[in-house]
């Protein structure tokens, strides 16, 4: 996680705003005098669910939380992010140490790779691999999925790998600091992988960030894992993501199993939304990962203890996505590879009929009570109410409320005393302000569209000429907004780095490394240009309904709301401008593709 992310992920916009204007709740949302110019009448809103911002009266422009920080205090976006992180409690590394990370991240990349490529060539011809070879081909894998996962084999020996990779010029110190080697307390440096079956793991961009290791028979402990690296963290990884991700955007849904043959069967099933939490749990850092690509989570881990414990522990992570995570109840003594491999159609009608997690909560709960005794009852909503009490939406809230309240035979009256007594336990360290709003609302933003045509813009420079058709305003990212600005004023990729803070030298980089289909890139470039400014318009036209719903509560049906027209244009008129332009880009790209 890049520390631009960290900051947004522990802010929380709406404090940040509170201590500027006081802010009055709209429905979801917030509003107030806006806090840049005088007036009579609100104008500002604030969006907690979005992290942002917007004045619909003079300033007419918005953002996310370094905007209002810039434009309230006076400051750049460096200045911004260094007093934001200052605020949550985040150090900030200096120019210096960052490059020096990046360096050895990528000495981390390249040298697991490396190990990969070796230990999958060992697994397909080593006559010491006939074992491994026999276990993947007992379980059902075919040669293309060992080859599309990169499957591999370590020899049982102490140096295989160290002699291997150090006679290809890599230091020793590089392979301990990617957890490949392990120093004994006696001073020898040997292998960390030894006679197990290789699972690579790897990032959303491919890169090879560390190793899964299984035993070759039953003994215990079946799963190793590479350490703690650079490169490597467990609980920011997610399996089969790098093959999983397209699948995932385009089925809006993300599986979550258990086991790397979990991931693999269901992928050689053309079940290719799913990826494997790297342990029983799921954790915040992957919900968030997994939000960038769908809201729609669906947790299919293994019908024992510690699978059930783990769904049981995710319904915390609802509130980040306010969405429903839903579970997959596999028969009783079934895991989901072994559901795919015995009937893909009960598989598809299991996830078909996933039911929601805090559903499944009361279900697993109630089944171990005897909820006509007042004994179970106290245990059922001692249990139970904190659930209940987590829930940020006021209507689901209710919803499970009295689902509680019908379970035990209780008034909803008697569970809402109970209720207001209950002091959930945090679910995440808090830092010591008071929220006005839950931290667990507070998203990680990322916007495909605004990087999308960053990345055509640093590809195509000869577009920089028509950027002039593309106002600021529509990045409401603010790191978006400064590369494009700062990409105006530059004549190069390198001058761009030079203009721009050194804070958002990853993200730029991360923009650079992006590819792009090849195509006619003067319509690619139109299609980009006219989702932006979709985005844009509809996100707009949406806030200004919520604008004059509240002054039509306020002042009445005939309220007048000439003010909120001043800026003399109807979104809904734009809108329909550029849907029109859109369909026409992409009718005639695709008659240009099917030539």
């Amino acid at each position: 996680m890049s520390a631009i992310d960290e900051v947004k992920q522990r802010t929380d916009i709406v404090e940040v705003i509170g201590q500027y204007t006081s802010l009055k709740k709209a429905g979801r949302n917030l509003t107030a005098l806006c806090p840049f110019h005088s007036e009579k009448h609100p104008s500002f809103f604030v969006y907690p669910e979005q992290q942002s911002w917007h004045c619909f009266g003079a300033c007419s422009t918005g953002g996310d939380v370094f905007a209002f920080v810039m434009k309230k205090e006076g400051i750049d976006f460096g200045e911004a992010l260094r007093w934001l992180a200052q605020r949550a409690g985040v150090s900030l590394p200096s120019k210096r140490e960052r490059e020096g990370e990046k360096e050895e991240q990528e000495d981390l990349y390249q040298v697991n790779e490396a190990a990969a490529l070796y230990f999958h060539n060992l697994l397909l011809n080593s006559p010491a691999a006939a074992k491994a070879r026999a276990y993947f081909k007992g379980r059902g894998l075919s040669q293309q999925t060992i080859a599309d996962f990169q499957l591999g084999y370590s020899l049982d020996g102490w140096e295989a790998l160290k002699q291997y990779l150090r006679e290809r010029g890599y230091g020793e110190s590089t392979l301990l600091s990617a957890g490949l080697l392990v120093e004994a307390e006696s001073g020898k440096i040997y292998d960390r992988f030894r006679g197990k079956l290789m699972f690579p793991i790897r990032d959303t961009r491919g890169r090879t960030t560390g190793f899964g290791a299984r035993v070759k028979d039953d003994s215990l402990p079946k799963y190793t894992n590479s350490p703690q690296t650079p490169a490597f963290d467990k609980s920011g990884s997610l399996y089969g993501i790098n093959l999983a991700s397209s699948a995932i955007k385009r089925l809006d849904m993300a599986i979550i199993m258990e086991g790397y043959m979990d991931v693999i069967m269901a992928h050689q099933n053309s079940i290719k939304n799913t990826v494997a939490c790297m342990g029983t749990s799921l954790t915040e850092t992957q919900v968030h990962m997994l939000k960038k690509m769908s809201k729609n989570l669906v947790l299919a881990l293994d019908a024992d203890a510690a699978g059930e414990e783990a769904m049981l522990r995710s319904v915390g992570y609802e509130n980040i996505l306010a969405a429903e995570i839903k579970v997959v109840i596999c028969p009783e003594g079934k895991d989901p590879d072994d559901v795919i491999k015995e009937d893909i159609k009960m598989w598809q009608q299991l996830v078909d009929g996933a039911v929601p997690v805090i559903d499944y909560t009361f279900e697993k709960s109630a089944s171990k009570l005897d909820l006509s005794t007042a004994r179970d009852k106290s245990l059922a909503v001692e249990k139970l109410l904190p659930v209940v009490s987590a829930i940020i939406d006021p209507v689901r809230k209710m919803h499970y409320l009295q689902k509680l309240a019908s379970l035990v035979k209780v008034s909803t009256h008697t569970l809402e005393a109970a209720l207001g007594r209950i002091k959930s336990a945090p679910t995440r360290r808090r830092l010591p302000e008071a929220p006005l709003v839950s931290r667990a609302l507070r998203p990680l933003v990322s916007n495909p569209r605004e990087e999308y045509y960053l990345v055509f813009l640093l590809q195509h420079p000869e577009f920089k000429n028509r950027t002039g058709e593309i106002i600021p305003e529509y990045f409401t990212s603010s790191e978006n907004r400064e590369i494009f600005t700062a990409w105006q004023e530059t004549d190069g990729l390198a001058s761009l780095r030079e203009k721009i803070d050194p804070s958002i030298h990853e993200h730029l980089e991360d923009l650079v490394k992006r590819s792009l289909p090849e195509a006619d890139s003067e319509q690619r470039y139109n299609i980009c240009v006219n989702e932006l400014r979709k985005q844009y318009y509809r996100d707009f036209e949406a806030k200004r309904v919520e604008v004059l719903a509240l002054e039509a509560q306020e002042k009445g049906k005939e309220a007048d709301i000439a003010k909120l027209k001043e800026d003399g244009f109807e979104p809904s008129n734009q809108l329909r401008i550029i849907f029109s332009k859109t369909e026409r880009n992409w009718s005639e790209t695709r008659r240009r593709d099917n030539g």
